[in-house]
């Protein structure tokens, strides 16, 4: 049987993920056979990892740009990085992340959010302030300027009929972006803010969808996962393992959609309560981007 050879940088990766004991993280990953990814659901089975701390995955600088029309039918968030918080600071960098921000704003073809790496479409459309470049020629021509690794993350592009409003911390860190359907006018517009910092704040944990049928079936199916091995070791009978996992799922189904969260502002009161009070609103979608996650 071939033995995997664990490294230290693994092992310190995956301990900055979920904060557990280095020997724990060795021990995790010649489990998992140097998987980071099953590595953490290891921690998490073994109760030794409460959650991942997503935020640490990667050490990157830059700007997120946030911003909405003045009738708010329209919304932007960008994520440019660069390699230092030296270069994010530079006036002619952060120039350039309004200018990409408002370059977004002006591409009809997009509607949602979406990570655009190295070979994404949107890097090959022409530059709206000069139609002999592209987008992608531009955040290269950054690159040669700061000299340093310039890149476009990832981008958020909102349209509604009703109102959009974002949030973006003072440090500009993290950015949030929230359209709020069927209502209109100061009161709406009052409720994407709130709602926009709350999810910012990721308090008691950063929301994954607005309701419990929007939450992605695979992390539904991982966190059962995790449950299921967990009730498991108890020794309890499948009857009442089967009762355990349904109460372990609801209990994360309220943890991670923003509906049922307690508001950040007053945890007497859910954030769905929250929508209530504006009249004929909900709350659609949002987009959260956090410096340098995932």
């Amino acid at each position: 049987m071939t033995t995997v050879q664990i490294s230290a940088k693994d092992v310190a990766a995956l301990r900055a993920r979920t904060g557990a004991g280095m020997g724990d993280c060795k021990n995790a990953l010649e489990a998992a056979g140097g998987d980071l990814e099953k590595a953490v659901d290891v921690l998490r089975t073994k109760g030794m990892a409460k959650a991942e701390k997503r935020a640490g995955r990667a050490a990157s600088e830059g700007q997120i740009v946030a911003w909405t029309s003045d009738d708010r039918t329209v919304g932007v968030l960008v994520e440019l990085n660069s390699e230092t918080d030296f270069v994010a600071r530079n006036d002619e960098f952060v120039a350039i992340a309004k200018l990409v921000a408002a370059h977004i704003a002006f591409d009809t073809t997009l509607d949602g959010a979406a990570d655009i790496g190295t070979d994404h479409a949107l890097l090959g459309k022409q530059w709206s302030h000069d139609k002999s470049l592209t987008l992608g020629e531009v955040v290269k021509a950054a690159a040669a300027k700061t000299g340093e690794n310039v890149s476009l993350r990832r981008v958020a592009r909102y349209t509604t009929s009703g109102t959009l409003g974002f949030y973006r911390h003072h440090n500009g860190k993290v950015a949030v972006l929230v359209e709020v359907g069927g209502a209109k006018g100061e009161g709406a517009q009052a409720l994407a803010y709130s709602v926009a910092e709350h999810v910012a704040a990721g308090v008691p944990t950063v929301a994954v969808a607005v309701r419990k049928e929007d939450v992605p079936a695979d992390l539904v199916a991982r966190e059962k996962a995790i449950f299921v091995a967990q009730a498991k070791e108890s020794g309890k009978p499948d009857a009442i393992v089967e009762k355990m996992v349904a109460g372990r799922l609801d209990k994360y189904f309220k943890e991670v959609t923003l509906l049922e969260q307690p508001w950040v502002r007053d945890d007497a009161k859910t954030i769905g309560q929250l929508v209530t009070e504006a009249p004929g609103a909900s709350v659609v979608r949002f987009a959260r981007f956090q410096m340098g996650e995932g």
